[in-house]
Formats: C-alpha cells, sequence, structure tokens
C-alpha cells in the first residue's frame, strides 16, 4: 500500500514538472521608435574651468597650505616660497628711493636759488641751465629707482601663490622643501560649477546634427536618479583633428552632484540622417549583474537565450536599446523565470 502511494505521489510530480517545462515564457516584441534619430558618442567630464597652477618664480616651497579636495576661495593661500632674497632686494630698493628722493629735494632747491641769482643778474643762463639739468636729471633717477623698487614689491609677491577663483583643489604634485620653478606644477584645481561633456564626433555626422535639440547624456559614474542629464548648451568646434578627422563637441551640463573631471560620459546627439531605427523593449524585461547588462531573447520554440545588450535612456515603461537585440525579436517579460529555464 505504501509503495503504491509513493509511486503515485512521484508520478504526480513528474506531470506537474513537464507541464512547468511546457509552459510559455510571456513576451513581448522588440518595439521600434518613430522620433529622429541620435549618435552614440563617448567622451569624459571636464571643467569648464580647470587650472594648473605653477610658480611664477624660483625657489624652496615652504608651506603648501591646501590638501587635494580641499574647497578654497578666491584669494585664499594656496602655498608659500622662500621670499627672503626678495623681501631684501625690496628693501634695498626703498633705500634707494628714500636717497634718491633727497637729492632730489637738494637739486630742487640748488636750481630754486639758481634762478633767484639769475633774475638779479648774478649768474649767467649757462649757469641757470646746468642747474636746471641736474635738477631734471635727479628728479628722473628719483621716478627709475621708485619704478625699481616697485618691481622688487611685486616680484616679492609671486613667493605667495593665491587662489584665483573658488574652486576644489584635485591634485597637489608637489611637497614642502621641493624647489619651485616657473612652470613646475604645484597643484591643480577647477571650479565644480561649471562642467561639461567633451565628445569627438566623426566630421560625416556633424553636417546631420540637429543643433537647438535637446541632447541626452549618460553618466553611469553617477547614482541612478542622476545618470541621464540634458545638455544646457551645445557647441561645435570650428575644427577638425588632422590625424582622426573628428570634431570636438562641448556640452555644458547642469549643476550635478558627484561631478569630477575625468569621468566617463555617453552623449546622444540627435542627427537627421535617415528614417529612425530606434528600439525599445520593456523595462522590466531588462535586468543588470555587476557589469552585465542583459535580456532574454526569446527563439522560434520559446526558450530563452540571454544577450547582452547596450541600453540607453528610459522612456516611460520602456527602454531603449542601443546594441543587442533587431526588430522583430521576442524578449522575455520575466528575466528571473527564464534564467530557470535555461
Amino acid at each position: 500500500m505504501f509503495r503504491t502511494l509513493l509511486k503515485i505521489t512521484s508520478l504526480a510530480a513528474l506531470a506537474c514538472s513537464a507541464n512547468a517545462a511546457t509552459d510559455p515564457l510571456a513576451g513581448a516584441p522588440v518595439r521600434v521608435g518613430g522620433a529622429q534619430s541620435a549618435f552614440a558618442a563617448e567622451g569624459s567630464v571636464e571643467a569648464v574651468r580647470q587650472s594648473t597652477v605653477s610658480s611664477q618664480v624660483a625657489g624652496v616651497i615652504l608651506q603648501l597650505a591646501v590638501k587635494p579636495g580641499d574647497k578654497v576661495k578666491a584669494g585664499q593661500l594656496l602655498a608659500s616660497i622662500d621670499a627672503r632674497a626678495a623681501r631684501q632686494t625690496a628693501a634695498a630698493g626703498g633705500a634707494q628711493v628714500d636717497a634718491a628722493r633727497a637729492e632730489l629735494e637738494v637739486a630742487g632747491r640748488d636750481f630754486a636759488r639758481q634762478q633767484q641769482l639769475f633774475e638779479q643778474k648774478f649768474i649767467s643762463q649757462a649757469a641757470l641751465d646746468r642747474a636746471e639739468a641736474q635738477y631734471k636729471t635727479a628728479r628722473a633717477q628719483a621716478g627709475s629707482l621708485r619704478a625699481q623698487a616697485d618691481a622688487a614689491i611685486t616680484q616679492a609677491g609671486y613667493f605667495t601663490v593665491s587662489a584665483q577663483y573658488a574652486g576644489l583643489v584635485s591634485d597637489i604634485p608637489a611637497m614642502p622643501g621641493d624647489m619651485a620653478l616657473p612652470g613646475r606644477t604645484l597643484l591643480t584645481m577647477y571650479d565644480p560649477a561649471q562642467m561639461r561633456v567633451t565628445v569627438n564626433v566623426p566630421q560625416e555626422v556633424v553636417a546631420s546634427l540637429l543643433v537647438g535639440q535637446p541632447v541626452k547624456i549618460e553618466l553611469p559614474g553617477l547614482a541612478p536618479a542622476l545618470r541621464w542629464q540634458t545638455a544646457t548648451s551645445v557647441s561645435v568646434l570650428p575644427a577638425a583633428d588632422a590625424g582622426t578627422h573628428t570634431v570636438q563637441v562641448r556640452l555644458d551640463l547642469p549643476a550635478t552632484p558627484g561631478l569630477v573631471p575625468g569621468m566617463y560620459a555617453r552623449a546622444l546627439l540627435p542627427t537627421a540622417a535617415g528614417e529612425d531605427r530606434r528600439l525599445y523593449v520593456p523595462a522590466k524585461a531588462v535586468f543588470r549583474r555587476a557589469e552585465l547588462t542583459a535580456v532574454y531573447i526569446l527563439n522560434e520554440q520559446g526558450a530563452p537565450l540571454l544577450r547582452q545588450v547596450r541600453p540607453g535612456p528610459k522612456v516611460g515603461e520602456e527602454i531603449e536599446i542601443l546594441s543587442g537585440v533587431a526588430a522583430g525579436e521576442r524578449v522575455a517579460l520575466d528575466p528571473l523565470a527564464a534564467a530557470k529555464l535555461r
């Protein structure tokens, strides 16, 4: 009796399994869109204002007042360089200016006396001319030394490096004790409030770009809610690279948290070339595992086949597929159920 009951239970289980295996997966066809086409261009994020800060003079670096990641204000101290020699030169220039001023005062008083004597007919015109020439020479020398002293003071100011604008410090390759030289990088900084994406577009595509149309930009390095942005302005540079025959297109970004220079970006540039062949699948049919984005394609027998795809922006309940599927194919709506049948 027990053996008979066990056999019946086993047969029922096999029957249920067979029925489950033959149940068809729910699917949906790949839909063809109906707007203008788009060219996908890959590029990177960069700051509109980015500076490589270096010294204008040579000297030993005494202090680096910031570190990578610090926010700085305009005029804030960034680095100090040993300026003792420059300050001494400025002090010497100030002393020379004081001496020249004293000589100028003496020459001025002497010229005034010579004028009085000339009016009283006690000296000749030649003597008066010599006194005037000496006064003008002293005045010119005083002006020259004043200019040299101002230049020395300005030169001494170069030993203090300050921020020219508010921004973020990204890198500091120098260290205290290093020798600062003109043109040698002390640090790099950028303004995080103004960011853009730069892409290179083949010259044959540039002519078909629809200027003025919204441009979608994908930023995979950001959170899902911020991953897709719309460019605030588009600039096509009026020159092509002779080596790659591409034209640079710059896309200004809205203020977005988390943007840093060098991030990967992909721009969908609207073009007027040909009829639209945008492909869309239901959003629930697409799944992600680590770096893999895929769908299950249903063949003629209804069996699921894993297919890696390249997704585009989400439009309502659908996702645009840039590559990996073809019009007319069917995708499984339940990727988990499809995975169990593989």
